[in-house]
Protein backbone atom coordinates (compact mmCIF):
# COMPACT_ATOMS: atom_id res chain seq x y z
CA UNK A 1 0.00 0.00 0.00
CA UNK A 2 1.51 3.25 -1.06
CA UNK A 3 4.85 1.72 -1.73
CA UNK A 4 7.90 3.65 -1.50
CA UNK A 5 10.54 3.27 -4.67
CA UNK A 6 13.66 4.47 -5.83
CA UNK A 7 15.48 2.59 -8.32
CA UNK A 8 15.45 3.68 -11.69
CA UNK A 9 13.80 0.50 -12.70
CA UNK A 10 10.91 0.60 -10.64
CA UNK A 11 10.28 3.99 -11.54
CA UNK A 12 10.50 2.82 -15.31
CA UNK A 13 7.91 0.22 -14.43
CA UNK A 14 5.67 2.57 -12.44
CA UNK A 15 5.63 5.09 -15.60
CA UNK A 16 4.70 2.21 -17.82
CA UNK A 17 1.29 1.52 -15.24
CA UNK A 18 0.60 4.92 -15.43
CA UNK A 19 1.13 5.34 -19.05
CA UNK A 20 -1.96 2.29 -19.39
CA UNK A 21 -4.03 4.55 -17.40
CA UNK A 22 -4.55 7.15 -20.04
CA UNK A 23 -6.01 4.59 -22.83
CA UNK A 24 -10.26 4.42 -23.45
CA UNK A 25 -10.17 0.58 -23.49
CA UNK A 26 -13.32 0.55 -25.52
CA UNK A 27 -13.26 -3.33 -25.05
CA UNK A 28 -17.02 -4.41 -26.30
CA UNK A 29 -18.78 -0.99 -25.56
CA UNK A 30 -17.70 0.75 -28.74
CA UNK A 31 -20.46 -0.97 -30.94
CA UNK A 32 -22.62 -0.63 -28.52
CA UNK A 33 -22.53 2.96 -28.21
CA UNK A 34 -22.25 3.14 -32.21
CA UNK A 35 -25.80 1.55 -32.17
CA UNK A 36 -26.95 3.75 -30.05
CA UNK A 37 -25.53 6.64 -31.79
CA UNK A 38 -26.97 5.99 -34.86
CA UNK A 39 -30.59 5.13 -33.37
CA UNK A 40 -30.73 8.40 -31.69
CA UNK A 41 -29.85 10.36 -35.12
CA UNK A 42 -32.43 8.17 -36.71
CA UNK A 43 -34.87 8.40 -34.86
CA UNK A 44 -34.97 11.05 -32.24
CA UNK A 45 -37.11 10.69 -29.28
CA UNK A 46 -38.31 7.76 -29.97
CA UNK A 47 -34.91 6.00 -29.49
CA UNK A 48 -33.98 8.67 -26.47
CA UNK A 49 -37.28 7.42 -24.44
CA UNK A 50 -36.17 3.59 -25.25
CA UNK A 51 -32.96 3.90 -23.69
CA UNK A 52 -33.61 5.77 -21.22
CA UNK A 53 -36.26 3.49 -19.98
CA UNK A 54 -33.96 0.53 -20.37
CA UNK A 55 -31.02 2.36 -18.63
CA UNK A 56 -32.22 4.68 -16.08
CA UNK A 57 -35.71 4.72 -15.64
CA UNK A 58 -38.38 2.29 -16.47
CA UNK A 59 -41.30 4.73 -16.27
CA UNK A 60 -40.07 7.67 -17.98
CA UNK A 61 -41.94 9.67 -20.23
CA UNK A 62 -40.69 11.92 -22.80
CA UNK A 63 -42.93 14.33 -22.28
CA UNK A 64 -41.41 14.84 -18.63
CA UNK A 65 -37.92 15.05 -20.27
CA UNK A 66 -37.43 18.91 -19.28
CA UNK A 67 -36.95 19.74 -15.53
CA UNK A 68 -38.42 23.04 -14.81
CA UNK A 69 -36.73 26.12 -12.84
CA UNK A 70 -39.16 25.78 -10.61
CA UNK A 71 -38.45 22.03 -9.41
CA UNK A 72 -34.58 23.38 -9.71
CA UNK A 73 -35.85 26.44 -6.99
CA UNK A 74 -37.43 23.94 -5.10
CA UNK A 75 -34.22 21.64 -4.94
CA UNK A 76 -32.10 24.43 -4.06
CA UNK A 77 -34.72 25.82 -1.29
CA UNK A 78 -34.54 22.60 0.30
CA UNK A 79 -31.22 22.27 1.34
CA UNK A 80 -29.79 23.93 5.16
CA UNK A 81 -28.62 27.51 4.64
CA UNK A 82 -24.77 26.52 4.95
CA UNK A 83 -24.54 23.82 2.06
CA UNK A 84 -26.94 26.79 0.56
CA UNK A 85 -24.18 29.25 0.85
CA UNK A 86 -21.77 27.43 -0.10
CA UNK A 87 -22.57 27.11 -3.69
CA UNK A 88 -23.78 30.45 -4.01
CA UNK A 89 -20.18 31.34 -3.02
CA UNK A 90 -18.02 28.57 -5.00
CA UNK A 91 -20.13 30.13 -7.95
CA UNK A 92 -18.98 33.89 -7.15
CA UNK A 93 -15.21 32.90 -7.10
CA UNK A 94 -15.50 30.29 -9.82
CA UNK A 95 -17.44 33.15 -11.99
CA UNK A 96 -15.04 35.90 -11.30
CA UNK A 97 -12.05 33.63 -12.14
CA UNK A 98 -13.35 33.14 -15.50
CA UNK A 99 -14.02 36.85 -15.95
CA UNK A 100 -10.26 37.27 -16.40
CA UNK A 101 -9.90 34.91 -18.78
CA UNK A 102 -12.54 36.73 -21.27
CA UNK A 103 -10.64 37.74 -24.53
CA UNK A 104 -11.83 40.82 -26.81
CA UNK A 105 -11.92 41.20 -30.30
CA UNK A 106 -9.36 43.09 -31.77
CA UNK A 107 -7.50 45.18 -34.99
CA UNK A 108 -4.38 46.71 -36.25
CA UNK A 109 -3.86 48.56 -39.56
CA UNK A 110 -0.60 46.80 -40.62
CA UNK A 111 2.31 49.12 -42.49
CA UNK A 112 0.95 48.97 -46.34
CA UNK A 113 -2.67 50.06 -44.81
CA UNK A 114 -4.06 46.22 -44.50
CA UNK A 115 -6.50 46.52 -41.92
CA UNK A 116 -6.83 42.72 -39.99
CA UNK A 117 -7.98 41.69 -37.14
CA UNK A 118 -9.63 38.63 -34.79
CA UNK A 119 -13.60 38.40 -34.38
CA UNK A 120 -14.45 37.01 -31.01
CA UNK A 121 -17.90 35.40 -30.84
CA UNK A 122 -19.35 33.10 -28.14
CA UNK A 123 -20.39 29.48 -29.37
CA UNK A 124 -24.36 29.91 -29.71
CA UNK A 125 -25.68 26.67 -27.89
CA UNK A 126 -23.31 24.45 -25.55
CA UNK A 127 -24.46 21.28 -23.74
CA UNK A 128 -22.97 19.91 -20.09
CA UNK A 129 -22.85 16.25 -19.22
CA UNK A 130 -23.29 15.99 -15.43
CA UNK A 131 -23.05 12.29 -14.45
CA UNK A 132 -25.66 10.94 -12.04
CA UNK A 133 -25.99 8.50 -9.36
CA UNK A 134 -22.95 7.85 -6.59
CA UNK A 135 -20.82 9.67 -9.35
CA UNK A 136 -22.71 13.12 -9.75
CA UNK A 137 -20.82 16.26 -8.30
CA UNK A 138 -22.51 19.43 -8.40
CA UNK A 139 -19.01 21.15 -8.30
CA UNK A 140 -18.83 19.54 -11.47
CA UNK A 141 -22.20 21.34 -12.65
CA UNK A 142 -20.69 24.94 -11.37
CA UNK A 143 -17.37 24.55 -13.35
CA UNK A 144 -18.77 23.29 -16.88
CA UNK A 145 -21.54 25.76 -17.08
CA UNK A 146 -20.11 29.05 -15.40
CA UNK A 147 -17.56 29.56 -18.26
CA UNK A 148 -19.88 29.24 -20.66
CA UNK A 149 -22.32 31.83 -19.26
CA UNK A 150 -18.63 34.06 -18.59
CA UNK A 151 -18.23 33.52 -22.24
CA UNK A 152 -21.74 34.53 -23.08
CA UNK A 153 -22.87 31.18 -25.18
CA UNK A 154 -26.45 32.61 -25.66
CA UNK A 155 -27.71 28.82 -24.74
CA UNK A 156 -26.58 26.38 -22.27
CA UNK A 157 -28.15 23.00 -21.59
CA UNK A 158 -27.62 20.47 -19.41
CA UNK A 159 -28.24 16.62 -19.27
CA UNK A 160 -27.77 14.35 -16.42
CA UNK A 161 -29.51 10.80 -15.59
CA UNK A 162 -32.18 10.59 -13.42
CA UNK A 163 -31.72 7.02 -11.77
CA UNK A 164 -35.51 5.77 -10.95
CA UNK A 165 -36.54 9.18 -11.83
CA UNK A 166 -34.78 11.59 -9.15
CA UNK A 167 -31.93 13.59 -9.39
CA UNK A 168 -29.92 14.44 -6.54
CA UNK A 169 -31.14 17.40 -4.78
CA UNK A 170 -27.58 18.52 -4.85
CA UNK A 171 -27.17 19.05 -8.19
CA UNK A 172 -30.50 20.63 -9.25
CA UNK A 173 -29.59 23.24 -6.81
CA UNK A 174 -26.04 23.77 -8.59
CA UNK A 175 -28.35 23.95 -11.91
CA UNK A 176 -30.48 26.71 -10.18
CA UNK A 177 -27.28 28.41 -9.25
CA UNK A 178 -25.60 28.59 -12.47
CA UNK A 179 -29.30 29.72 -13.94
CA UNK A 180 -28.93 26.43 -16.39
CA UNK A 181 -31.29 27.37 -19.49
CA UNK A 182 -32.43 23.90 -19.81
CA UNK A 183 -31.77 20.70 -18.08
CA UNK A 184 -33.02 17.56 -19.20
CA UNK A 185 -33.08 14.66 -17.10
CA UNK A 186 -31.31 11.73 -19.56
CA UNK A 187 -27.92 10.19 -19.71
CA UNK A 188 -25.75 8.16 -21.25
CA UNK A 189 -24.68 7.97 -24.62
CA UNK A 190 -28.16 8.42 -25.98
CA UNK A 191 -27.75 11.56 -24.10
CA UNK A 192 -24.80 12.75 -26.09
CA UNK A 193 -26.49 11.76 -29.57
CA UNK A 194 -28.98 13.87 -28.84
CA UNK A 195 -26.98 17.00 -27.84
CA UNK A 196 -25.19 16.18 -31.28
CA UNK A 197 -27.91 15.24 -33.66
CA UNK A 198 -30.94 16.71 -31.40
CA UNK A 199 -33.86 15.74 -31.40
CA UNK A 200 -37.54 16.70 -31.36
CA UNK A 201 -37.31 17.77 -27.12
CA UNK A 202 -33.43 18.62 -27.63
CA UNK A 203 -31.99 21.04 -29.76
CA UNK A 204 -28.75 19.81 -31.40
CA UNK A 205 -25.45 21.85 -29.77
CA UNK A 206 -22.13 23.38 -31.02
CA UNK A 207 -19.85 21.92 -28.32
CA UNK A 208 -20.49 19.07 -25.42
CA UNK A 209 -18.16 19.69 -22.33
CA UNK A 210 -18.49 16.98 -19.00
CA UNK A 211 -17.23 14.41 -17.72
CA UNK A 212 -18.85 10.81 -17.60
CA UNK A 213 -18.62 6.97 -17.99
CA UNK A 214 -17.31 4.99 -20.78
CA UNK A 215 -19.88 5.21 -22.70
CA UNK A 216 -20.53 8.75 -22.45
CA UNK A 217 -16.97 9.10 -23.39
CA UNK A 218 -16.59 6.75 -26.74
CA UNK A 219 -20.14 8.82 -27.57
CA UNK A 220 -18.48 11.65 -27.35
CA UNK A 221 -15.71 10.69 -29.22
CA UNK A 222 -18.39 9.59 -32.34
CA UNK A 223 -20.24 12.96 -33.03
CA UNK A 224 -16.34 14.68 -32.59
CA UNK A 225 -16.51 16.77 -35.71
CA UNK A 226 -20.37 17.30 -35.99
CA UNK A 227 -20.03 19.28 -33.11
CA UNK A 228 -17.16 20.34 -30.54
CA UNK A 229 -16.09 18.35 -26.98
CA UNK A 230 -13.78 19.24 -24.36
CA UNK A 231 -12.09 16.03 -24.35
CA UNK A 232 -11.85 12.15 -23.02
CA UNK A 233 -11.32 12.92 -19.82
CA UNK A 234 -9.42 9.93 -18.17
CA UNK A 235 -8.88 8.51 -14.12
CA UNK A 236 -7.61 11.46 -11.72
CA UNK A 237 -4.37 12.63 -10.49
CA UNK A 238 -2.10 14.48 -8.33
CA UNK A 239 1.33 14.90 -8.53
CA UNK A 240 3.18 16.27 -5.42
CA UNK A 241 7.08 17.43 -4.57
CA UNK A 242 8.07 17.18 -1.33
CA UNK A 243 10.89 17.77 0.49
CA UNK A 244 12.09 17.68 4.29
CA UNK A 245 10.38 21.02 4.49
CA UNK A 246 6.84 19.21 3.85
CA UNK A 247 4.39 18.60 6.17
CA UNK A 248 3.79 15.38 6.69
CA UNK A 249 0.26 15.28 7.39
CA UNK A 250 -0.69 17.92 4.44
CA UNK A 251 0.69 15.74 1.72
CA UNK A 252 -0.60 12.17 3.16
CA UNK A 253 -3.75 13.47 3.08
CA UNK A 254 -3.39 15.20 -0.40
CA UNK A 255 -2.31 11.96 -1.56
CA UNK A 256 -5.45 10.26 -0.65
CA UNK A 257 -7.92 12.99 -1.71
CA UNK A 258 -6.82 12.26 -5.30
CA UNK A 259 -7.14 8.41 -4.30
CA UNK A 260 -10.04 7.86 -3.24
CA UNK A 261 -12.04 9.41 -6.38
CA UNK A 262 -12.10 5.85 -7.72
CA UNK A 263 -9.62 2.44 -8.25
CA UNK A 264 -7.18 3.86 -10.71
CA UNK A 265 -6.98 7.53 -9.85
CA UNK A 266 -3.41 7.92 -9.54
CA UNK A 267 -1.28 9.64 -6.53
CA UNK A 268 2.30 10.58 -6.88
CA UNK A 269 4.78 11.52 -4.70
CA UNK A 270 8.47 12.54 -5.69
CA UNK A 271 10.80 13.18 -2.73
CA UNK A 272 14.19 13.44 -2.15
CA UNK A 273 14.43 12.86 1.59
CA UNK A 274 13.54 9.28 2.26
CA UNK A 275 12.82 9.89 6.14
CA UNK A 276 10.17 12.33 5.46
CA UNK A 277 8.82 9.53 2.97
CA UNK A 278 8.46 6.90 5.26
CA UNK A 279 6.80 9.63 7.76
CA UNK A 280 4.63 10.49 4.77
CA UNK A 281 3.62 6.71 4.25
CA UNK A 282 2.78 6.19 7.80
CA UNK A 283 0.37 8.56 8.01
CA UNK A 284 -1.61 7.23 4.99
CA UNK A 285 -1.78 3.97 6.85
CA UNK A 286 -2.78 5.91 10.29
CA UNK A 287 -5.47 8.21 7.54
CA UNK A 288 -6.28 4.99 6.05
CA UNK A 289 -7.94 2.71 8.92
CA UNK A 290 -10.90 4.74 9.42
CA UNK A 291 -11.70 6.11 5.93
CA UNK A 292 -14.77 5.85 4.47
CA UNK A 293 -13.94 5.02 1.34
CA UNK A 294 -11.40 2.23 2.33
CA UNK A 295 -12.00 -0.18 -0.18
CA UNK A 296 -11.36 2.40 -3.06
CA UNK A 297 -8.35 3.83 -1.45
CA UNK A 298 -6.37 0.85 -0.77
CA UNK A 299 -6.60 -0.20 -4.80
CA UNK A 300 -5.67 3.08 -5.70
CA UNK A 301 -2.68 3.79 -3.56
CA UNK A 302 -1.95 0.09 -3.80
CA UNK A 303 -2.28 -0.37 -8.13
CA UNK A 304 -1.59 2.80 -9.22
CA UNK A 305 0.21 5.41 -6.60
CA UNK A 306 3.84 5.76 -5.45
CA UNK A 307 6.10 7.65 -3.50
CA UNK A 308 9.15 7.92 -5.41
CA UNK A 309 12.72 8.81 -3.52
CA UNK A 310 14.31 10.82 -5.89
CA UNK A 311 17.99 12.07 -5.73
CA UNK A 312 17.26 15.58 -5.74
CA UNK A 313 14.38 18.64 -6.44
CA UNK A 314 15.64 18.91 -9.94
CA UNK A 315 15.05 15.60 -10.69
CA UNK A 316 11.78 15.73 -8.75
CA UNK A 317 10.71 18.67 -11.50
CA UNK A 318 12.51 16.40 -14.23
CA UNK A 319 10.39 13.13 -13.45
CA UNK A 320 7.15 15.67 -12.90
CA UNK A 321 7.11 17.13 -16.16
CA UNK A 322 7.24 13.97 -18.34
CA UNK A 323 4.48 12.74 -15.84
CA UNK A 324 2.62 15.76 -16.95
CA UNK A 325 0.02 15.97 -14.35
CA UNK A 326 -3.91 16.60 -13.71
CA UNK A 327 -2.98 18.41 -10.60
CA UNK A 328 0.85 19.46 -9.02
CA UNK A 329 1.32 20.79 -5.67
CA UNK A 330 4.44 22.22 -4.50
CA UNK A 331 4.30 20.98 -0.78
CA UNK A 332 7.84 22.67 -0.11
CA UNK A 333 9.48 26.12 1.45
CA UNK A 334 9.68 28.43 -1.20
CA UNK A 335 7.66 26.81 -3.49
CA UNK A 336 7.60 29.76 -5.82
CA UNK A 337 11.02 29.18 -6.78
CA UNK A 338 10.60 26.26 -8.96
CA UNK A 339 6.86 27.54 -10.57
CA UNK A 340 9.14 28.53 -13.69
CA UNK A 341 10.26 25.26 -14.24
CA UNK A 342 7.28 23.48 -14.63
CA UNK A 343 6.08 22.64 -18.27
CA UNK A 344 3.69 20.26 -18.04
CA UNK A 345 0.49 20.75 -15.53
CA UNK A 346 -2.75 21.31 -15.61
CA UNK A 347 -3.10 22.84 -12.62
CA UNK A 348 -0.36 24.16 -9.78
CA UNK A 349 -0.84 24.54 -6.28
CA UNK A 350 2.41 26.40 -4.91
CA UNK A 351 3.23 25.88 -1.07
CA UNK A 352 2.03 23.79 2.10
CA UNK A 353 -1.77 25.64 2.51
CA UNK A 354 -2.91 25.29 -1.11
CA UNK A 355 -4.60 21.53 -1.09
CA UNK A 356 -5.96 20.70 -4.56
CA UNK A 357 -9.25 20.37 -2.71
CA UNK A 358 -9.58 23.99 -2.66
CA UNK A 359 -9.09 23.75 -6.36
CA UNK A 360 -11.85 21.30 -6.82
CA UNK A 361 -14.17 23.62 -4.45
CA UNK A 362 -13.41 26.82 -4.03
CA UNK A 363 -10.73 28.56 -5.33
CA UNK A 364 -11.81 29.61 -8.73
CA UNK A 365 -9.77 28.48 -11.07
CA UNK A 366 -11.45 24.94 -13.41
CA UNK A 367 -11.44 21.91 -11.88
CA UNK A 368 -11.87 20.54 -15.49
CA UNK A 369 -7.95 19.28 -16.26
CA UNK A 370 -5.85 17.31 -18.70
CA UNK A 371 -5.65 14.06 -17.74
CA UNK A 372 -3.37 10.76 -17.80
CA UNK A 373 -0.30 13.21 -19.59
CA UNK A 374 -2.29 15.44 -21.48
CA UNK A 375 -1.01 18.81 -20.09
CA UNK A 376 1.97 18.43 -22.18
CA UNK A 377 -0.69 20.40 -24.97
CA UNK A 378 -4.13 20.59 -23.16
CA UNK A 379 -4.96 23.20 -20.81
CA UNK A 380 -7.85 23.39 -18.47
CA UNK A 381 -11.28 23.82 -19.40
CA UNK A 382 -12.45 28.19 -19.00
CA UNK A 383 -13.32 30.68 -21.42
CA UNK A 384 -11.29 30.05 -24.58
CA UNK A 385 -13.70 26.70 -24.77
CA UNK A 386 -16.26 28.74 -25.21
CA UNK A 387 -15.72 30.94 -27.99
CA UNK A 388 -14.65 30.57 -31.64
CA UNK A 389 -12.49 33.15 -33.42
CA UNK A 390 -12.95 34.68 -36.91
CA UNK A 391 -10.15 35.97 -38.51
CA UNK A 392 -10.51 39.84 -40.11
CA UNK A 393 -9.00 40.92 -43.60
CA UNK A 394 -9.69 44.02 -45.27
CA UNK A 395 -8.40 45.42 -48.46
CA UNK A 396 -8.47 48.92 -50.13
CA UNK A 397 -7.24 49.48 -53.93
CA UNK A 398 -3.63 50.23 -53.10
CA UNK A 399 -2.88 47.43 -50.38
CA UNK A 400 -4.54 45.07 -53.20
CA UNK A 401 -1.99 46.43 -56.09
CA UNK A 402 0.90 45.93 -53.61
CA UNK A 403 0.17 42.52 -53.10
CA UNK A 404 -1.34 41.17 -56.01
CA UNK A 405 1.98 40.31 -57.76
CA UNK A 406 3.16 38.37 -54.64
CA UNK A 407 0.04 36.54 -54.56
CA UNK A 408 0.25 35.63 -58.20
CA UNK A 409 3.54 34.26 -58.49
CA UNK A 410 2.99 31.79 -54.89
CA UNK A 411 -0.80 30.87 -56.42
CA UNK A 412 1.11 29.64 -59.88
CA UNK A 413 3.96 28.31 -57.95
CA UNK A 414 0.92 25.85 -55.89
CA UNK A 415 -0.55 25.57 -59.25
CA UNK A 416 -3.49 26.91 -58.25
CA UNK A 417 -4.08 29.56 -61.51
CA UNK A 418 -7.42 30.93 -60.41
CA UNK A 419 -5.91 31.67 -56.93
CA UNK A 420 -3.19 33.51 -58.64
CA UNK A 421 -6.02 35.04 -61.03
CA UNK A 422 -8.77 36.11 -58.56
CA UNK A 423 -5.54 38.18 -57.07
CA UNK A 424 -4.20 39.45 -60.70
CA UNK A 425 -7.69 40.86 -61.84
CA UNK A 426 -7.97 43.10 -58.74
CA UNK A 427 -4.38 44.68 -59.89
CA UNK A 428 -4.87 47.85 -61.78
Amino acid sequence: MLEIIKTKDEIEDYFKVLNKRGSVNSGDYSDTVKKIVSDIAKNGDKALEEYTRKFDDPNFKISDIEVSKEAQKKAFESLDSEIKDVLVKSKERIYSYHQHQKRESWEYTDSIGTKLGQKITPLERVGVYVPGGKASYPSSVLMNILPAKVAGCKEIVMVTPAVRGEIRPIVLAAAYVCEVDHLYKVGGAQAIASLAYGTESIKRVDKIVGPGNIFVALAKREVYGLCGIDSIAGPSEICVIGNKTSNAKYVALDLMAQAEHDEIASSTLFIDDYDKALEIQKEVKNYLTNAKRKNILEKSLTNTSKIVVVKDLDEAISYTNRLAPEHLELAIDNARSIVDKIKNAGAIFIGHYSAESFGDYMAGPNHVLPTCGTARFFSPLGVDDFIKKSSIIELDKNVANELADSVYTFGNYEELEMHALAAKIRKD
